[in-house]
């Protein structure tokens, strides 16, 4: 499918299809989540493991508009994976996806400069556009006034001043993008030299013979100037190459450097543009032009400060995962038993009322017990990238990202993984170099992510005591930021590794924007824990809920003659260990039995390649509690016995499996993004082969030297 000559319309009965793009920083997603609140679906673009996020809302009228968030870009030369998408979708290119009838570009009232960049290309592919200058009341306070009418003038399409983060500016945008939907699509509004305009003129018409409308072969023609070879044929024209070089080599015949005219000729003509629209004012005699951001990022990147805030940082949120979630989890608990005892009472005894209690309630519910943890984490993620502070923590890490052979944006895809590992590997799109980008994809497993919050905060709360140790923090939350130390400290390491064998290769400087800090949108930031907190619900409710049950029969049947005379949690074992889950449990326990572990610790493990936190679920299963009494597992697991009398699980044994799982990568969803995102077909392969096996041979290794070694020092 190829881009159309005509804008396309709306009919009566079909919804108005908006896509929104802007550079990073704008508050593209603060105004795409004001603009849409929980009306959202998040899913993935066709074909590739970027996330796509659509939206709606109504007019007051009750028309309809679809809006699709497209990925951040700072310009449609399609040199990362994330701006070919945006240019796809937007020249109609994307197969599976809808072109949209109106653009909706999100530019910095701060930058204007930069951002105009951007908007001028997406001015030029023959769709109706609308500019939300965002950000108005920041660009006010920094003494920068614009004369809106003057740009709209210049332009040529409607732009509307915008604060998203306090809703300032919908309604008049929203009037705007139907108003634009009747307009005919912006023009280029800059000349190119006679000469340029000549050489360029047969790459136009072989575009246009591929089927381009001439507005938007004119734009490719001078985008592909600039564009590496190898990377041309998104328009899948024949004879490209061959016609974009003899345009090039035209351009140098006429003395200008073929990948800096796009460039040169629209901020030449931004810059005249800003210069008649824009207008700062001067400060007055001796008074100081540095910033609240200038004067906060003197604190925060210190060179020694800097450093000790982001580990304060750290510790406050580990901490408060345990401390402000305890309350919530208890009213979960105390629910999740009250559902539980009530659905168990209306049923007879026998295997269906097991199979509710022992494997939906006591699998499930086990898991769901640690939805506030997940939700705090994922609020203080939030909170960072939304107030400006983690591309802070990018530009601290630099340093120490250099030293191993990674570059400091390698650090915003580690910090991602801390939340999950699948869109932090998406997010090394960010990163140009093939060989650092495989590098920190092989690494960004190793952060703790959220799935393995259940497991280090069940085996904490048995094993760890909360002895207070600072004020503000006590050993538990000290365990718990150790894990994700233990992590990152051995992400930076491998990736030396990596980088001095496998993957060598110098280290590119780096390129960072620092956005104003800012105040987080209360609203944007509530979605955003909602969506993840949903998505965890829907796996518990999906893959959870499936293993749950499997697991239950596999510990139910075959029937075991139990000796009536047995106590009950003596009967539950002489049933276990005449099961097909025991059975298989025994003989894999030979492999974990090194490392301190029983059967049942194995067989949980293995569960958990599904998802991490199907370990917690696999334990409740096994012995018939979690869901239905948190507490009670944790009981169960302090006073598990052996054969021969010895406490099954210690302290120490805890520990070493919390660093188990610090290492292994025992996630189907991060190895199928590895595949696709190192390269896909054999060479995906090969790559998520050797993150696989490097990490299961860590977490074995280490488990193994954490047991034995604290024996030797006399722990238990």
């Amino acid at each position: 499918m190829t881009a159309t000559a005509g804008a396309e319309r709306p009919t009566a009965t079909e919804p108005l299809r908006v896509a929104i793009i802007g550079n990073p920083n704008t508050g593209k997603t603060t105004l795409f989540n004001a603009l849409t609140g929980l009306r959202q679906r998040v899913g993935n673009f066709a074909g590739v493991t970027v996330e796509r996020v659509e939206g709606e809302f109504r007019m007051p009228d009750g028309r309809r508009v679809a809006v699709l968030d497209l990925p951040g870009s700072y310009s449609l030369s399609a040199g990362s994976p994330d701006e070919r998408i945006a240019l796809e979708v937007l020249l109609d290119r994307d197969r599976q996806h809808w072109r949209p009838h109106v653009v909706l570009v999100v530019v910095d009232a701060c930058h204007l400069e930069r951002n105009l960049f951007l908007a001028s290309q997406v001015c030029e592919l023959g769709v109706p556009v609308v500019i939300a200058l965002n950000q108005f009341d920041m660009a006010q306070e920094q003494g920068i006034e614009i004369d809106v009418p003057a740009l709209i003038s210049a332009i040529g399409v409607p732009i509307i001043p915008t604060v998203a983060s306090r809703g300032e500016g919908l309604q008049p945008l929203k009037r705007a993008l139907f108003t634009a939907a009747e307009l005919p699509p912006p023009a280029r509004r800059f000349v190119l030299p006679p000469e340029i305009e000549a050489s360029l003129a047969p790459l136009v018409q072989h575009l246009e013979h591929g089927g381009l409308p001439t507005g938007i072969a004119r734009m490719e023609a001078l985008r592909l100037l600039g564009v590496r070879r190898g990377e041309q044929h998104l328009a899948d024209i024949p004879d490209l190459a061959r016609q974009l070089d003899s345009a090039r080599d035209a351009i140098r015949a006429v003395g200008h450097t073929p990948e800096r005219e796009e460039s040169e000729a629209r901020y030449g003509w931004i810059g005249e543009l800003v210069k008649t629209a824009v207008r700062r004012r001067s400060a007055s005699a001796g008074a100081s032009t540095e910033t609240a951001s200038d004067r906060l990022d003197g604190i925060a990147l210190h060179r020694v400060g800097g450093p000790v805030i982001f580990l304060v940082i750290m510790a406050v949120v580990f901490q408060s995962v345990f401390s402000w979630a305890a309350p919530l989890q208890d009213g979960i608990d105390v629910v999740i038993h009250a559902i539980g005892s009530r659905v168990a009472g209306f049923l007879p005894d026998g295997d269906l009322r097991s199979l509710v209690a022992d494997g939906v309630f006591a699998g499930v519910g086990s898991v769901l017990v640690f939805l506030p943890q997940i939700a705090i984490l994922f609020a203080f993620i939030g909170l960072l990238e939304q107030s400006g502070y983690m591309a802070r923590a990018a530009f601290l890490m630099d340093r120490v990202m250099r030293r191993v052979g990674l570059h400091g944006k390698s650090f915003i895809p580690m910090l991602s993984g801390y939340a999950c590992a699948v869109p932090g590997i998406m997010a090394t799109r960010t990163i140009d170099d093939q060989q650092e980008r495989l590098a920190t994809i092989m690494v960004v497993p190793l952060m703790s992510c959220s799935a393995r919050l259940p497991v280090y905060t069940l085996l904490i709360a048995a094993f760890v005591p909360a002895t207070p140790l600072l004020p503000g923090l006590d050993l538990q939350g000290a365990t718990m930021l150790a894990m994700y130390l233990l992590g990152t400290v051995t992400a930076l390491l491998v990736a030396a590794l990596f980088r001095k064998t496998l993957l060598r290769g110098p280290v590119r400087p780096m390129i960072l924007e620092l956005p104003p800090y800012r105040w987080p949108a209360v609203q944007s930031l509530a979605i955003s824990v909602w969506q993840r907190c949903l998505l965890f619900l829907r796996r518990a409710g999906t893959i959870i809920l499936a293993l749950s049950i499997v697991l239950w029969a596999l510990a139910t049947y075959p029937r075991a003659d139990v000796d009536p005379a047995l106590g009950e949690e003596a009967r539950q074992e002489q049933q276990l260990a005449h099961s097909t889950l025991g059975r298989f449990g025994r003989a894999i326990e030979p492999a974990v039995a090194p490392l301190g572990y029983d059967w049942k610790i194995g067989v949980s493990i293995v569960a958990s390649f599904a998802a991490r936190e199907v370990f917690v679920s696999t334990m409740g299963t096994i012995y018939g509690v979690g869901g239905v009494d948190d507490a009670a597992l944790q009981d169960r697991l302090r006073s598990e016995t052996t054969a021969d009398g010895r406490v099954a699980y210690t302290p120490l044994i805890a520990v070493g499996l919390m660093v188990f799982y610090v290492f292994a990568l025992m996630c189907m969803s991060t190895i199928a993004v590895t595949i696709r995102e190192a390269g896909g077909g054999r060479l995906g392969w090969k790559w998520a082969g050797i993150q696989f096996a490097y990490m299961l041979v860590l977490a074995y290794g280490a488990a193994w030297l954490t047991v034995v070694g604290g024996r030797a020092l006399g722990f238990s």
